[in-house]
């Protein structure tokens, strides 16, 4: 499935996020979006969900306008991870992933066998299954960051979009996670689109990146022509060092200019 976006306008609180934005997400491919604190990307991600309204264009869903479509057929095709998870009901870990499954199964249905599987499957990717009964009103925030994940797994859709995938994850988690989505999204041809704020991290895991800058405008492209330095310091304060390493390029935050520094 492609999410395609044609002449795609957003702003929010008097800011430009995109402006006539065209771009096709494409089967197997992983998008990282980039951008300083508050310059929109969540925004852009819960727009593309059909979360909130854009100020003019279309998102194409498999070729369909997204507004002629109904939640359930968007919850089919679309996995969406927010930020900010709220736990109104009391339930074990299982149960909330189960929750994934409802976008497939009708009215008054029950989950089935092969939907208990699909869960389980997705709580052991995400080292969860011996969790399983576990209310996950005892969790960490780390732990409950990966029923998260295993939740739109279970879901199964066509497109993630996953709004810091990474956060509340320790070091180890942060790379097994990504690594295992993003292995996920690429062998079974499934697109994925994911903000994050560590660039290092969508060096190693995207292979397209969109870069915002806060007035509308939008690089959008193949990772590796896009993350330089001139691209990224541009984009971010201070700007962007690149050093060859080893294990390849890291980024790292360059002298910050500054009236004080000498003081």
């Amino acid at each position: 499935m492609s999410l395609r976006c044609v002449q795609l306008s957003i702003g929010i609180a008097g800011k430009q996020v995109c402006r006539q934005l065209d771009l096709t997400i494409e089967p197997g491919q992983v998008w990282g979006i980039l951008g300083r604190n508050g310059i929109g990307k969540t925004t852009l991600l819960h727009t593309l969900a059909g979360l909130r309204a854009a100020q003019s264009g279309d998102i194409l869903v498999d070729d369909c306008n997204s507004k002629q479509l109904s939640r359930k057929q968007i919850a089919q095709k679309i996995g969406v991870l927010l930020q900010h998870h709220e736990d109104s009901f009391p339930s074990t870990v299982l149960e909330t992933v189960l929750a994934g499954r409802h976008p497939h199964t009708g009215l008054w249905q029950w989950e089935n066998a092969a939907d208990y599987a699909m869960a389980r499957l997705a709580l052991q990717q995400v080292d969860m299954l011996e969790m399983q009964h576990r209310p996950v009103q005892q969790l960490s925030g780390g732990e409950r960051q990966r029923v998260a994940i295993a939740t739109v797994l279970t879901q199964d859709p066509s497109c993630f979009l996953l709004d810091e995938p990474n956060s509340h994850l320790d070091l180890h988690y942060q790379i097994s996670i990504l690594d295992a989505l993003c292995r996920f999204a690429r062998n079974n041809r499934r697109a994925l689109l994911m903000t994050l704020h560590d660039i290092n991290l969508a060096a190693r895991f995207c292979d397209h990146v969109l870069l915002l800058n806060g007035n509308g405008e939008v690089l959008a492209g193949a990772a590796g022509n896009l993350l330089n330095r001139q691209h990224l310091s541009a984009r971010f304060q201070p700007p962007i060092e690149i050093l060859d390493t080893p294990s390849g390029k890291f980024f790292t935050p360059g002298q910050l200019d500054s009236p004080h520094a000498s003081a």
